[in-house]
């Protein structure tokens, strides 16, 4: 291991968790809502400190790493950012694959053991996961088919989504989350492929009118911690971290949806319109996705595709 590990260590414990997302985001909140039950379950022994913002330094892509390499002890990650390093980690952030937070949970509870599997290849424990609320397409006039994005240049924020767009004929076009609101005011780009929610946060009703509930993915982070960490811990505190990781997934996926809805809400009231793809605007949504899911299939693993067979269109 990278460090001796005393009896004092088992006694008291305290850790950093590394958080990529700002202090209020979704995620970091989550990480907070979990470190507190741990503190709470482990009768103060077992000491967990989130780090948001990226404050120590890992922002996304080497996070499998640090974690593995205990530069930090636990992090939460975004699993489509390290699915370079590891394949399985993709799957969340396919599109339509699941198009409803149920069939999202179920797609989730099916890929668990290869999820659990990958991160122990990586010297780490898989403690919990959940979504980011799902992206729909908000845009200033109705989009009935993808005729009317055609040519629309669109924010997104990773490769699939890019490709996603291009294959419905628009263009996916990649700018930090700090210029989009000016972006569209400027006429830059024409829309944004994200959640309600942070058409909510950024009030794309002053710029949008439209938002249309495509539900194109319900991307999942999770929380891991290096395992000779883990290891270090007595029977008791490990006991009271698996159950403090139990109490949090079911919290957030409650909350990712209730914050969807909530969302939703408020950029109705003010102003923008919400709609569901159209019978015709589907087939091409369920069209552009198979050749995203495809792409991927092709360097996955036979367990990886006999997983996603059952949830292939």
């Amino acid at each position: 291991t990278c460090f001796a590990v005393s009896s004092v260590f088992a006694a008291d414990v305290k850790m950093n968790l590394n958080a990529v997302y700002g202090q209020n985001s979704f995620h970091t909140q989550g990480a907070i809502y979990f470190a507190d039950l741990v503190e709470e379950y482990t009768d103060g022994s077992v000491n967990i400190t989130v780090q948001p913002g990226g404050s120590l330094g890992f922002k996304g892509p080497e996070l499998l790493k640090a974690v593995k390499d205990a530069q930090v002890p636990m992090s939460d990650i975004l699993m489509g950012v390290v699915a370079g390093s590891e394949h399985v980690f993709g799957i969340s952030s396919l599109p339509r694959l699941a198009p409803s937070f149920d069939e999202a949970k179920k797609l989730y509870e099916d890929s668990k053991p290869l999820y659990k599997k990958a991160t122990a290849k990586w010297n780490q424990k898989f403690l919990y996961a959940a979504p980011w609320p799902p992206s729909g397409l908000v845009t200033k006039n109705k989009v009935e088919t993808a005729a009317d994005i055609k040519n629309a240049k669109i924010r997104t924020y990773d490769k699939n989504g890019a490709n996603f767009l291009r294959e419905l004929g628009a263009a996916g076009i990649s700018m930090p989350w700090g210029e989009v609101y000016s972006a569209l005011r400027t006429g830059l780009i024409d829309g944004v492929l994200t959640s309600a929610e942070s058409a909510k946060n950024g009030k794309f009703w002053e710029v949008l009118g439209h938002f249309n509930n495509i539900n194109y993915a319900f991307p999942l982070n999770m929380v891991t911690i290096n395992k000779d960490y883990w290891d270090s811990l007595s029977d008791e505190q490990q006991k009271a971290m698996l159950k403090a990781a139990a109490e949090t997934e079911k919290h957030q996926w409650e909350s990712s949806e209730a914050k969807t809805k909530e969302a939703l809400q408020v950029i109705k009231e003010n102003g923008i319109v919400i709609s569901q793809p159209s019978g015709k605007f589907a087939e091409q949504l369920d069209a552009a996705a198979k050749v995203i899911v495809n792409n991927y299939l092709e360097d996955a693993s036979k367990e990886t595709k006999k997983l996603l067979e059952k949830y292939i269109k």
